[in-house]
């Protein structure tokens, strides 16, 4: 049973790593997309605040995913094995295909389709699923809304300043916008991962009669992610800083800004938001003032269709699994 442990701990950190490759364009785009910084410079400073995040943080996103989705007492380190395999096996697709999923939902999916073809719907956590549900449609809008605001407001700041200074002060401002939004994906998105990796260890016995989240998974999955990030996702980074919209310094000043406050208010919630989604709303957010024309609504149109089909594929995948895992017999 430890090497069985081993293994799932070990490809829950592949799954976080693979959360920062897709997500690497969530952290970096828009300050690739501006020229503020190269892309490897880039990938450098966001797998940075990535890890930083483990020192600033608690973990109640992890307790949501831990306990929040799922009942606990279902699960088994063979459902948690079907499990991951439909998150990576979606994840790592929509990445090679260059789509920016929300890997945080994919997680959910594939959770949800191995608890009901373990034990039947029964199992799900309905009020914790409603609270994911909800910030499915909420954490776009959010996203969209601040980086609408902050847009207008900016504008009329610098309403009668000279271009150039105004570019040259955002391309300073975007450091911190992209450190902000790094930190912030770091703090949600690692958690998720040490959920998983928690109730592993808790539901073989290894946690002790407490549900917790020990210091090393959080430091592990931390790392893990940075690492993904610092590897990259290229095709996402494209599509989302370079085909979506053409953007500015002080267009990714904003966009960085309204989805990192956003994530990290979520965070403090609890709550297992899509860091995808809400920049992604941050980007269309600032150009809706003046430039709301120069989206490629197309391409908009094809991330929104991998959104929608996240929760569903990935369950399927997991639920799949799981049944060649019992087949096979290994699911007890």
């Amino acid at each position: 049973m430890l090497a069985f442990v081993i293994f799932l701990v070990a490809l829950a950190l592949l799954f976080d790593f693979l959360n920062g490759m897709n997500d690497a364009a969530n952290s970096i785009a828009t300050v690739v997309s501006t020229r503020v910084l190269s892309p490897r410079l880039a990938v450098l400073w966001a797998a940075f605040f990535n890890f930083v995040a483990a020192f600033l943080f608690g973990v109640s996103v992890a307790a949501t995913i831990g306990k929040g989705v799922i009942d606990p007492g279902v699960i088994t380190p063979a459902m948690l094995l079907a499990t991951l395999t439909g998150a990576i096996v979606w994840t790592w697709t929509c990445t090679q295909l260059g789509l920016p999923i929300s890997v945080s939902h994919s997680l959910v999916g594939a959770l949800v389709g191995a608890g009901i073809a373990k034990a039947g719907v029964g199992a799900l956590v309905v009020p914790g699923l409603i609270k994911i549900a909800v910030f499915i449609v909420l954490a776009p809008l959010i996203g969209f809304t601040l980086g609408a605001l902050l847009m207008i407001a900016v504008l009329w700041i610098c309403r009668r300043a000279a271009p150039g200074p105004v570019d040259r002060w955002f391309r300073r401002l975007q450091l911190v916008s992209a450190a902000l939004y790094s930190l912030g994906h770091g703090a949600n998105d690692a958690q998720k991962t040490m959920g998983i990796i928690a109730v592993l260890l808790y539901s073989t016995g290894y946690l002790g009669e407490t549900f917790h989240v020990p210091l090393w998974v959080i430091l592990a999955c931390h790392a893990a992610i940075a690492l993904g990030t610092l590897a990259g996702g290229w095709r996402v980074i494209e599509t989302l800083g370079m085909k979506m919209t053409k953007l500015r310094p002080v267009d990714g000043f904003c966009a960085e800004t309204a989805a990192g406050c956003s994530i990290l208010l979520s965070t403090f919630g609890g709550i297992p938001v899509s860091t995808t989604h809400t920049i992604t709303g941050g980007i269309i957010g600032v150009g809706a003032p003046t430039r709301l024309g120069a989206i490629r609504w197309g391409m908009a149109y094809r991330i929104v269709w991998a959104w929608v089909l996240t929760i569903p594929a990935a369950a399927a995948v997991s639920a799949l699994a799981w049944v060649i895992i019992a087949l096979l017999g290994f699911a007890g």
